[in-house]
C-alpha cells in the first residue's frame, strides 16, 4: 500500500470537514448564534491539515517497477544526483519534486496492422534491399531504462526517449540494414544474419542513450505485389521441375528394375545351361567309365562279348542269315531242340538255314 497516497486521502477529509465546520459556524453566525466553539474546532481543524499537508507533501513512495529522480530547487544543479529506490522517502514540501521512471521491460511495435503498432495505421518500415526490391517489416524492439542511468535518461530524454530515440533509430538501423542484403536473403538463407545485425546496432545505440535492449524481433516481412507474383512463378516453376525430377526418377528406378530382372532371367538361364552341361559332362564321365569297365573285362573275358550278343537276340528267333565266305565265330541259339554249328561255305552268297 503506497502510504503517501493515504496520507493525502487522509488530509483531503480533513480539509473537507474543516470546510465544512467553518461553512456552519458562519451560518450560525449569521443567525445571530453563539459559535466560539465552531471557531475553536475550524482553528484547530484548520492547524492539523495544513501540518498534514505537508507532511504529505514531503512524503514520497516509490514503486519496486520504478525509480525516482528528484527535481530540486535547492540543488546547484537542479536535481539529486542519487535516484530514489524503492520504498518511502522524504523530500522538502513545496521545494522538491519527484518524476518517477520505470525500469520494466517496454515493448514498442511497429507493425502493417492497425491497433498492434504504437502509432495507429500501417507504421511498418518500408526499406529497399541491395538489388533494388522494396520491402516492408514489421518489427518490435523489446528494452528497458538502466537501473543506474535513470538520472541521465531524464537529462537527455525525459519521458521522450520512446518517440524521439527508440522509433527513429530503429526504423533507420532497420534500413541501413536491410541495404546490405538482397531480397532473396532478406527471405531465406540471411534473415536471422540481419536480424543479428539489426540487434547489435540496437544494443550499441540505446546502450549510449541509457537504456538496455532485451531483444529485437522481426515479426513479418512482405514485399511488393509484382515481387510477390514472381516468387509465386517460381515457386510453381520449381514445384514443376520437382514432379518432371521425381517422374524422371521414377523412370529410371523402373528401368533399373527391367535391368534387374532380365539380369535375374539371364542368371537362371546361364545357371540351368551350366546344370545341363554338368549334367551331360557327369553323363559322359559315367559312360566312359562304363566304357572303360566293359573294356577292361573283355580283354580279361573275351568270351562275354558273344554272351551279351546272345542275350539281346530276341527268343522267338528260328531263322538266321549268315555269311558264307567269313567264319561264324559264334555259336547260335538253340533251335527246336537242336545245337546248330557255324559252317564255312566258299559261295559268295549267303544260304538260309532252315530247321523243320
Amino acid at each position: 500500500m503506497n502510504i503517501a497516497y493515504a496520507l493525502r486521502g487522509i488530509v483531503a477529509v480533513l480539509w473537507i470537514v474543516t470546510f465544512g465546520i467553518l461553512a456552519l459556524a458562519i451560518l450560525r453566525a449569521s443567525r445571530g448564534f453563539k459559535t466560539r466553539a465552531l471557531s475553536t474546532t475550524v482553528i484547530v481543524l484548520a492547524v492539523v491539515s495544513g501540518v498534514m499537508t505537508s507532511i504529505s507533501a514531503g512524503l514520497v513512495f516509490i514503486n519496486p517497477e520504478d525509480r525516482g529522480v528528484v527535481i530540486s530547487a535547492l540543488s546547484p544543479k537542479g536535481y539529486r544526483e542519487q535516484a530514489l529506490q524503492p520504498g518511502l522517502h522524504w523530500i522538502l514540501p513545496f521545494f522538491e519534486y519527484v518524476k518517477t521512471y520505470t525500469i520494466s521491460k517496454q515493448t514498442y511495435t511497429m507493425s502493417v496492422a492497425s491497433g498492434e503498432g504504437a502509432v495507429p495505421g500501417d507504421d511498418s518500415v518500408e526499406a529497399r534491399t541491395s538489388d533494388g526490391q522494396q520491402i516492408s517489416l514489421d518489427a518490435s524492439v523489446i528494452y528497458e531504462i538502466d537501473p543506474s542511468q535513470v538520472i541521465a535518461v531524464h537529462i537527455a530524454w525525459q519521458d521522450r526517449y520512446t518517440d524521439e530515440l527508440i522509433r527513429p533509430q530503429s526504423r533507420g538501423i532497420i534500413r541501413d540494414a536491410v541495404s546490405q542484403f538482397n531480397v532473396e536473403e532478406v527471405v531465406t538463407t540471411k534473415r536471422f544474419e540481419l536480424a543479428s545485425q539489426i540487434r547489435q546496432a540496437m544494443e550499441t545505440k540505446l546502450k549510449e542513450n541509457g537504456l538496455v535492449l532485451f531483444d529485437f524481433v522481426i515479426r513479418n516481412i512482405s514485399f511488393s505485389t509484382e515481387y510477390a507474383a514472381s516468387v509465386e512463378q517460381k515457386q510453381i516453376a520449381e514445384q514443376q521441375a520437382q514432379q518432371a525430377k521425381f517422374v524422371v526418377e521414377q523412370r529410371k528406378q523402373e528401368a533399373q528394375q527391367a535391368i534387374e530382372v532380365a539380369h535375374g532371367q539371364a542368371e537362371s538361364v546361364k545357371i540351368r545351361a551350366q546344370g545341363d552341361a554338368d549334367a551331360r559332362l557327369i553323363q559322359a564321365e559315367a559312360e566312359a567309365q562304363a566304357l572303360k569297365m566293359i573294356a577292361d573285362a573283355l580283354k580279361t573275358n573275351p568270351d562275354l562279348l558273344n554272351y551279351q550278343y546272345i542275350t539281346k537276340l530276341a527268343p522267338g528267333v528260328q531263322v538266321m542269315l549268315v555269311p558264307n565266305n567269313a567264319p561264324y565265330l559264334l555259336p547260335l541259339p538253340t533251335l527246336s531242340g537242336s545245337t546248330p554249328t557255324a559252317e564255312l561255305s566258299p559261295s559268295p552268297t549267303p544260304a538260309p538255314t532252315t530247321t523243320p
